[in-house]
Protein backbone atom coordinates (compact mmCIF):
# COMPACT_ATOMS: atom_id res chain seq x y z
CA UNK A 1 0.00 0.00 0.00
CA UNK A 2 1.47 3.15 -1.25
CA UNK A 3 1.51 5.91 1.65
CA UNK A 4 0.34 9.55 0.61
CA UNK A 5 1.34 12.86 2.51
CA UNK A 6 -0.91 15.90 1.59
CA UNK A 7 -0.04 19.13 1.92
CA UNK A 8 -3.10 21.13 3.45
CA UNK A 9 -6.52 19.91 5.02
CA UNK A 10 -8.61 22.22 3.07
CA UNK A 11 -11.35 21.34 0.82
CA UNK A 12 -9.34 20.53 -2.47
CA UNK A 13 -6.71 18.54 0.42
CA UNK A 14 -10.11 16.98 1.88
CA UNK A 15 -11.61 15.60 -1.48
CA UNK A 16 -7.79 14.26 -3.06
CA UNK A 17 -7.67 11.95 0.43
CA UNK A 18 -11.21 10.77 -0.10
CA UNK A 19 -10.19 9.49 -3.32
CA UNK A 20 -7.21 8.57 -2.76
CA UNK A 21 -8.70 6.11 0.61
CA UNK A 22 -11.30 4.56 -1.83
CA UNK A 23 -8.49 3.24 -4.05
CA UNK A 24 -6.74 1.91 -0.82
CA UNK A 25 -3.92 4.44 -0.10
CA UNK A 26 -2.76 5.10 2.95
CA UNK A 27 -2.86 9.25 3.75
CA UNK A 28 -2.18 11.45 5.77
CA UNK A 29 -3.45 14.87 5.74
CA UNK A 30 -0.59 17.72 7.63
CA UNK A 31 -2.49 21.36 7.96
CA UNK A 32 -0.97 24.02 9.80
CA UNK A 33 -4.55 25.27 11.24
CA UNK A 34 -7.09 22.78 12.97
CA UNK A 35 -9.24 22.98 10.43
CA UNK A 36 -12.40 24.92 11.66
CA UNK A 37 -11.03 28.20 9.89
CA UNK A 38 -10.56 26.93 6.15
CA UNK A 39 -10.87 29.35 3.38
CA UNK A 40 -13.77 27.10 2.07
CA UNK A 41 -16.00 27.11 5.11
CA UNK A 42 -16.87 30.53 4.34
CA UNK A 43 -17.66 30.24 0.76
CA UNK A 44 -21.00 30.80 -0.91
CA UNK A 45 -21.01 27.10 -1.39
CA UNK A 46 -21.45 27.51 -5.38
CA UNK A 47 -21.21 24.60 -7.61
CA UNK A 48 -21.00 26.58 -10.78
CA UNK A 49 -20.21 24.72 -14.61
CA UNK A 50 -21.08 28.56 -16.13
CA UNK A 51 -17.83 29.84 -15.12
CA UNK A 52 -16.23 28.76 -17.91
CA UNK A 53 -13.89 32.04 -18.10
CA UNK A 54 -10.93 33.02 -15.57
CA UNK A 55 -10.10 36.16 -13.82
CA UNK A 56 -7.67 37.12 -16.02
CA UNK A 57 -9.64 38.25 -18.63
CA UNK A 58 -10.27 40.94 -20.81
CA UNK A 59 -11.98 44.57 -19.03
CA UNK A 60 -10.43 43.66 -16.14
CA UNK A 61 -7.46 45.66 -15.63
CA UNK A 62 -9.93 48.53 -16.73
CA UNK A 63 -12.55 47.79 -13.66
CA UNK A 64 -9.42 47.36 -11.28
CA UNK A 65 -7.53 50.34 -11.90
CA UNK A 66 -10.97 52.27 -11.22
CA UNK A 67 -11.64 50.03 -8.08
CA UNK A 68 -8.67 51.08 -6.85
CA UNK A 69 -9.81 54.18 -5.91
CA UNK A 70 -12.68 53.00 -3.81
CA UNK A 71 -12.40 51.93 -0.19
CA UNK A 72 -15.58 49.61 -0.62
CA UNK A 73 -14.86 48.25 -4.00
CA UNK A 74 -14.91 44.43 -4.87
CA UNK A 75 -11.34 44.60 -6.38
CA UNK A 76 -8.05 45.80 -4.65
CA UNK A 77 -4.31 44.85 -4.98
CA UNK A 78 -2.79 46.31 -2.21
CA UNK A 79 0.35 48.48 -3.50
CA UNK A 80 3.74 47.24 -2.15
CA UNK A 81 7.01 47.38 -3.76
CA UNK A 82 7.48 43.07 -3.16
CA UNK A 83 9.08 40.96 -6.22
CA UNK A 84 6.00 38.85 -6.35
CA UNK A 85 3.70 40.75 -6.10
CA UNK A 86 5.15 42.57 -9.31
CA UNK A 87 5.89 39.32 -10.93
CA UNK A 88 2.27 38.27 -10.47
CA UNK A 89 0.73 41.77 -11.33
CA UNK A 90 2.73 41.16 -14.80
CA UNK A 91 1.58 38.12 -15.43
CA UNK A 92 -1.70 38.44 -14.82
CA UNK A 93 -1.97 41.40 -17.09
CA UNK A 94 -0.32 39.54 -19.77
CA UNK A 95 -2.80 36.60 -19.32
CA UNK A 96 -5.81 39.06 -19.73
CA UNK A 97 -6.70 38.39 -23.00
CA UNK A 98 -9.33 37.25 -25.62
CA UNK A 99 -6.74 34.48 -26.62
CA UNK A 100 -6.26 33.50 -22.94
CA UNK A 101 -10.25 33.21 -22.65
CA UNK A 102 -10.68 31.19 -25.32
CA UNK A 103 -8.01 28.67 -24.66
CA UNK A 104 -9.25 28.60 -20.79
CA UNK A 105 -12.68 27.77 -21.65
CA UNK A 106 -12.56 23.90 -22.89
CA UNK A 107 -10.65 23.41 -19.47
CA UNK A 108 -12.61 24.84 -17.24
CA UNK A 109 -15.75 24.07 -18.47
CA UNK A 110 -14.58 20.16 -18.78
CA UNK A 111 -13.36 20.01 -14.99
CA UNK A 112 -16.66 22.31 -13.48
CA UNK A 113 -19.35 20.16 -15.01
CA UNK A 114 -16.71 16.73 -14.09
CA UNK A 115 -16.67 18.15 -10.57
CA UNK A 116 -21.14 18.73 -10.17
CA UNK A 117 -21.30 15.18 -11.48
CA UNK A 118 -19.01 13.93 -8.74
CA UNK A 119 -21.18 15.93 -6.22
CA UNK A 120 -24.39 14.40 -7.28
CA UNK A 121 -22.67 11.09 -6.84
CA UNK A 122 -21.45 11.88 -3.15
CA UNK A 123 -24.82 13.24 -2.40
CA UNK A 124 -26.42 10.16 -3.66
CA UNK A 125 -23.80 7.91 -1.80
CA UNK A 126 -24.32 9.77 1.78
CA UNK A 127 -27.78 10.73 1.69
CA UNK A 128 -28.07 10.98 5.89
CA UNK A 129 -24.97 13.61 5.39
CA UNK A 130 -27.59 15.96 4.28
CA UNK A 131 -24.70 17.87 2.73
CA UNK A 132 -27.65 20.21 1.24
CA UNK A 133 -26.76 20.62 -1.97
CA UNK A 134 -29.87 22.16 -4.10
CA UNK A 135 -29.80 22.42 -8.23
CA UNK A 136 -31.41 25.84 -7.97
CA UNK A 137 -29.35 27.40 -10.75
CA UNK A 138 -27.42 30.39 -10.81
CA UNK A 139 -29.10 34.41 -11.21
CA UNK A 140 -26.62 36.96 -12.61
CA UNK A 141 -28.63 40.09 -11.77
CA UNK A 142 -27.71 43.64 -13.54
CA UNK A 143 -29.29 47.21 -12.65
CA UNK A 144 -27.53 49.04 -15.73
CA UNK A 145 -27.33 48.72 -19.71
CA UNK A 146 -23.57 48.29 -19.37
CA UNK A 147 -23.67 45.00 -17.16
CA UNK A 148 -26.83 44.44 -19.23
CA UNK A 149 -24.63 43.62 -22.61
CA UNK A 150 -21.63 42.40 -21.03
CA UNK A 151 -23.70 39.65 -19.05
CA UNK A 152 -25.72 38.66 -22.18
CA UNK A 153 -22.73 38.49 -24.59
CA UNK A 154 -21.64 35.74 -21.68
CA UNK A 155 -24.49 34.09 -22.15
CA UNK A 156 -24.29 33.44 -25.99
CA UNK A 157 -20.59 32.81 -25.38
CA UNK A 158 -21.91 30.15 -22.69
CA UNK A 159 -24.51 28.53 -24.96
CA UNK A 160 -21.64 27.94 -27.58
CA UNK A 161 -20.18 25.88 -25.51
CA UNK A 162 -23.24 23.66 -24.56
CA UNK A 163 -24.25 25.36 -21.22
CA UNK A 164 -28.12 26.09 -20.48
CA UNK A 165 -28.91 29.82 -20.38
CA UNK A 166 -31.47 31.92 -19.82
CA UNK A 167 -31.62 35.63 -20.87
CA UNK A 168 -34.44 36.98 -18.07
CA UNK A 169 -36.40 40.34 -18.10
CA UNK A 170 -37.36 41.99 -14.37
CA UNK A 171 -40.56 40.50 -14.69
CA UNK A 172 -38.85 36.77 -15.09
CA UNK A 173 -36.59 37.62 -12.72
CA UNK A 174 -39.49 39.03 -10.21
CA UNK A 175 -41.21 35.33 -11.01
CA UNK A 176 -38.12 33.44 -9.51
CA UNK A 177 -37.65 35.75 -6.47
CA UNK A 178 -40.92 36.56 -5.40
CA UNK A 179 -40.45 37.93 -1.93
CA UNK A 180 -37.40 40.16 -2.12
CA UNK A 181 -39.06 43.09 -3.70
CA UNK A 182 -36.28 43.09 -6.75
CA UNK A 183 -34.90 46.17 -7.57
CA UNK A 184 -33.15 45.12 -11.05
CA UNK A 185 -33.36 45.59 -14.85
CA UNK A 186 -33.05 42.27 -15.53
CA UNK A 187 -31.18 38.67 -15.13
CA UNK A 188 -29.22 36.02 -16.64
CA UNK A 189 -30.64 32.64 -15.16
CA UNK A 190 -28.07 29.52 -15.67
CA UNK A 191 -29.93 26.28 -14.32
CA UNK A 192 -27.43 23.81 -14.36
CA UNK A 193 -25.56 25.55 -11.48
CA UNK A 194 -25.90 24.39 -8.09
CA UNK A 195 -25.30 25.00 -4.00
CA UNK A 196 -24.39 23.02 -0.61
CA UNK A 197 -23.45 24.20 2.09
CA UNK A 198 -19.97 24.19 2.69
CA UNK A 199 -19.71 23.85 6.46
CA UNK A 200 -21.54 21.08 6.61
CA UNK A 201 -19.44 19.83 3.55
CA UNK A 202 -16.18 20.29 5.62
CA UNK A 203 -17.56 18.35 8.31
CA UNK A 204 -18.91 15.54 6.30
CA UNK A 205 -15.57 14.74 5.01
CA UNK A 206 -13.43 15.32 8.35
CA UNK A 207 -15.75 12.68 10.00
CA UNK A 208 -15.41 10.45 6.95
CA UNK A 209 -11.82 10.41 6.02
CA UNK A 210 -11.00 10.20 9.99
CA UNK A 211 -13.38 6.56 9.95
CA UNK A 212 -11.74 5.62 7.16
CA UNK A 213 -8.22 5.55 8.80
CA UNK A 214 -6.92 8.65 7.46
CA UNK A 215 -4.42 10.63 9.34
CA UNK A 216 -4.96 14.25 10.08
CA UNK A 217 -2.45 16.13 12.00
CA UNK A 218 -3.86 19.69 12.74
CA UNK A 219 -1.85 22.36 13.80
CA UNK A 220 1.84 21.00 11.94
CA UNK A 221 3.56 23.87 9.57
CA UNK A 222 5.76 23.03 6.79
CA UNK A 223 9.52 23.86 7.01
CA UNK A 224 11.15 22.06 4.46
CA UNK A 225 11.23 18.57 2.51
CA UNK A 226 13.45 15.80 2.75
CA UNK A 227 14.85 14.53 -0.52
CA UNK A 228 16.88 12.03 -2.15
CA UNK A 229 17.63 12.68 -6.26
CA UNK A 230 14.35 13.81 -7.59
CA UNK A 231 12.65 12.10 -4.87
CA UNK A 232 10.82 13.80 -1.81
CA UNK A 233 10.87 11.41 0.70
CA UNK A 234 9.22 12.97 3.36
CA UNK A 235 8.36 16.38 4.99
CA UNK A 236 9.67 17.96 7.30
CA UNK A 237 6.98 19.71 9.93
CA UNK A 238 7.34 21.67 13.67
CA UNK A 239 5.66 18.16 14.60
CA UNK A 240 7.91 15.71 13.00
CA UNK A 241 8.79 14.46 9.85
CA UNK A 242 5.96 12.27 8.01
CA UNK A 243 7.54 10.06 5.13
CA UNK A 244 5.38 9.31 2.02
CA UNK A 245 5.51 7.25 -1.44
CA UNK A 246 4.09 10.46 -3.10
CA UNK A 247 3.70 14.01 -1.78
CA UNK A 248 0.67 16.57 -2.81
CA UNK A 249 0.62 20.06 -2.60
CA UNK A 250 -2.86 21.61 -1.17
CA UNK A 251 -1.86 24.21 0.98
CA UNK A 252 -3.99 26.89 -0.79
CA UNK A 253 -2.60 30.06 -0.21
CA UNK A 254 0.69 29.16 1.32
CA UNK A 255 1.28 26.73 -1.62
CA UNK A 256 2.91 29.06 -3.89
CA UNK A 257 5.78 29.34 -1.04
CA UNK A 258 5.93 25.65 0.07
CA UNK A 259 6.52 24.91 -3.89
CA UNK A 260 9.85 27.80 -3.81
CA UNK A 261 10.97 25.38 -1.23
CA UNK A 262 10.89 22.72 -3.81
CA UNK A 263 13.11 25.21 -6.50
CA UNK A 264 9.44 25.31 -8.32
CA UNK A 265 8.31 29.17 -9.38
CA UNK A 266 4.59 29.20 -8.70
CA UNK A 267 3.11 32.41 -8.75
CA UNK A 268 0.59 32.78 -6.27
CA UNK A 269 -1.21 35.45 -3.76
CA UNK A 270 -3.64 35.27 -1.94
CA UNK A 271 -7.17 36.83 -2.59
CA UNK A 272 -9.04 37.77 0.26
CA UNK A 273 -12.59 37.30 0.72
CA UNK A 274 -15.46 37.99 2.80
CA UNK A 275 -18.82 36.99 4.05
CA UNK A 276 -21.42 37.19 6.29
CA UNK A 277 -24.75 35.42 7.31
CA UNK A 278 -28.05 36.94 7.89
CA UNK A 279 -31.45 35.98 8.75
CA UNK A 280 -33.17 34.99 4.95
CA UNK A 281 -36.00 37.10 5.63
CA UNK A 282 -37.69 37.69 3.07
CA UNK A 283 -36.94 34.96 1.58
CA UNK A 284 -34.46 34.90 -1.04
CA UNK A 285 -34.71 31.76 -2.77
CA UNK A 286 -32.08 31.10 -5.30
CA UNK A 287 -28.29 31.48 -5.61
CA UNK A 288 -27.29 34.99 -7.40
CA UNK A 289 -24.43 37.07 -8.49
CA UNK A 290 -24.95 41.28 -8.09
CA UNK A 291 -22.92 41.61 -10.89
CA UNK A 292 -21.98 45.54 -10.39
CA UNK A 293 -21.26 44.73 -7.18
CA UNK A 294 -19.14 41.33 -7.34
CA UNK A 295 -21.38 40.25 -4.23
CA UNK A 296 -22.36 35.95 -4.11
CA UNK A 297 -25.85 35.04 -2.55
CA UNK A 298 -26.59 32.14 -1.32
CA UNK A 299 -29.35 30.87 0.61
CA UNK A 300 -29.42 28.08 3.04
CA UNK A 301 -32.57 27.81 4.30
CA UNK A 302 -33.55 30.18 6.92
CA UNK A 303 -30.07 31.85 6.62
CA UNK A 304 -28.20 33.81 3.58
CA UNK A 305 -24.96 33.94 3.07
CA UNK A 306 -23.34 37.50 1.56
CA UNK A 307 -19.85 37.39 0.49
CA UNK A 308 -17.58 39.31 -2.61
CA UNK A 309 -14.17 40.95 -2.92
CA UNK A 310 -10.91 40.20 -4.21
CA UNK A 311 -8.00 41.60 -1.89
CA UNK A 312 -5.03 40.51 -3.51
CA UNK A 313 -2.15 40.60 -1.40
CA UNK A 314 0.55 38.04 0.21
CA UNK A 315 -0.34 37.44 3.66
CA UNK A 316 -2.49 40.43 5.10
CA UNK A 317 -5.29 39.13 7.43
CA UNK A 318 -6.59 41.45 8.96
CA UNK A 319 -10.36 42.04 8.52
CA UNK A 320 -11.19 46.06 6.18
CA UNK A 321 -14.61 46.88 7.21
CA UNK A 322 -14.77 48.98 4.93
CA UNK A 323 -15.13 45.64 1.72
CA UNK A 324 -17.76 44.62 4.03
CA UNK A 325 -19.75 47.55 4.17
CA UNK A 326 -19.35 47.65 0.14
CA UNK A 327 -20.98 43.96 0.07
CA UNK A 328 -23.71 44.74 2.90
CA UNK A 329 -24.53 48.53 0.65
CA UNK A 330 -25.05 45.81 -2.23
CA UNK A 331 -28.13 43.88 -0.66
CA UNK A 332 -30.83 46.64 -0.58
CA UNK A 333 -29.57 47.72 -3.77
CA UNK A 334 -30.73 44.76 -5.92
CA UNK A 335 -33.42 43.34 -2.99
CA UNK A 336 -35.44 46.02 -2.41
CA UNK A 337 -37.47 44.75 0.47
CA UNK A 338 -34.36 42.79 2.08
CA UNK A 339 -32.72 44.51 5.25
CA UNK A 340 -30.37 43.76 7.57
CA UNK A 341 -28.31 44.94 9.82
CA UNK A 342 -23.99 45.68 8.86
CA UNK A 343 -22.90 42.50 10.77
CA UNK A 344 -20.37 42.46 13.94
CA UNK A 345 -17.01 42.26 13.14
CA UNK A 346 -16.95 38.97 15.29
CA UNK A 347 -19.46 37.34 12.39
CA UNK A 348 -17.35 38.62 9.60
CA UNK A 349 -15.45 35.38 8.00
CA UNK A 350 -12.80 36.27 6.31
CA UNK A 351 -10.44 34.13 3.67
CA UNK A 352 -7.19 34.25 1.50
CA UNK A 353 -8.06 32.69 -1.80
CA UNK A 354 -5.22 30.75 -3.52
CA UNK A 355 -5.08 32.74 -6.93
CA UNK A 356 -2.66 32.42 -9.76
CA UNK A 357 -1.89 34.65 -12.21
CA UNK A 358 -3.87 33.64 -15.39
CA UNK A 359 -6.60 32.60 -13.20
CA UNK A 360 -6.37 28.84 -13.30
CA UNK A 361 -5.51 26.08 -11.05
CA UNK A 362 -2.25 24.21 -10.71
CA UNK A 363 -3.17 20.15 -11.09
CA UNK A 364 -1.14 17.52 -11.11
CA UNK A 365 2.93 16.16 -11.37
CA UNK A 366 5.48 18.34 -11.66
CA UNK A 367 8.16 17.26 -13.46
CA UNK A 368 10.73 18.89 -11.47
CA UNK A 369 10.54 15.74 -8.69
CA UNK A 370 9.47 12.01 -9.55
CA UNK A 371 6.51 12.03 -6.68
CA UNK A 372 4.96 14.98 -6.06
CA UNK A 373 1.88 16.65 -7.38
CA UNK A 374 -0.23 19.84 -6.53
CA UNK A 375 -3.83 20.57 -6.47
CA UNK A 376 -4.23 24.21 -5.33
CA UNK A 377 -4.85 27.83 -7.06
CA UNK A 378 -8.46 27.54 -7.37
CA UNK A 379 -9.16 31.14 -6.70
CA UNK A 380 -12.92 31.55 -5.62
CA UNK A 381 -13.60 28.16 -7.20
CA UNK A 382 -12.24 25.95 -4.71
CA UNK A 383 -15.58 24.55 -3.90
CA UNK A 384 -16.80 23.98 -7.31
CA UNK A 385 -13.95 22.37 -8.37
CA UNK A 386 -12.59 20.32 -5.26
CA UNK A 387 -14.10 16.76 -6.38
CA UNK A 388 -12.52 17.25 -9.42
CA UNK A 389 -9.35 17.95 -8.43
CA UNK A 390 -9.00 15.27 -6.13
CA UNK A 391 -10.19 12.27 -8.47
CA UNK A 392 -8.08 13.48 -11.09
CA UNK A 393 -5.02 13.32 -8.26
CA UNK A 394 -6.17 9.90 -7.21
CA UNK A 395 -6.26 9.00 -10.97
CA UNK A 396 -2.96 10.10 -11.56
CA UNK A 397 -1.36 8.18 -8.68
CA UNK A 398 -3.03 5.04 -10.34
CA UNK A 399 -1.70 5.72 -13.35
CA UNK A 400 -4.71 6.13 -15.26
CA UNK A 401 -5.63 8.74 -17.84
CA UNK A 402 -7.27 12.17 -16.34
CA UNK A 403 -10.92 12.25 -17.31
CA UNK A 404 -10.75 15.62 -18.63
CA UNK A 405 -7.89 17.99 -20.73
CA UNK A 406 -5.82 18.99 -17.84
CA UNK A 407 -2.85 20.16 -20.19
CA UNK A 408 -3.44 24.07 -18.96
CA UNK A 409 -3.26 23.28 -15.05
CA UNK A 410 0.65 22.27 -15.26
CA UNK A 411 2.89 23.43 -12.05
CA UNK A 412 5.17 23.52 -14.05
CA UNK A 413 3.64 26.54 -16.32
CA UNK A 414 5.73 29.15 -15.19
CA UNK A 415 8.80 26.80 -14.54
Amino acid sequence: MSKVVIAGGGIIGLFTAYYLSEEGFEVTILDKGDLSANCSIGNAGMIVPSHIVPLASPGIIGKGLKWMFSSTSPFYIHPKLDKRLLQWCLLFYQSATKKHVAYSIPYLKGLSLFSKSLYLSLAEQHVAADLGLEEKGLLMLYKTEEAAQEEIEFAHLAGQHGLATEVLSQEDVQKLEPYAGMDVLGGVFFPGDAHLNPAKLNNFLVKELESKGVKIVRNAEVLDFACTGRTVTAVVTDKGDYAGDYIIIAAGSSSGQIARKLQINMPMLGGKGYSFLAENSPAIQRPAILVEGKVAVTPFGKEVRFGGTMEITDDNQKKNINRVKGIHNAISRYYGDFQCPLPEAKDIWSGLRPCSPDGLPYIGFTQRWNNVLFGTGHSMMGISLAPATGKILAEQLMNRKAPVLIEAFSPDRYS
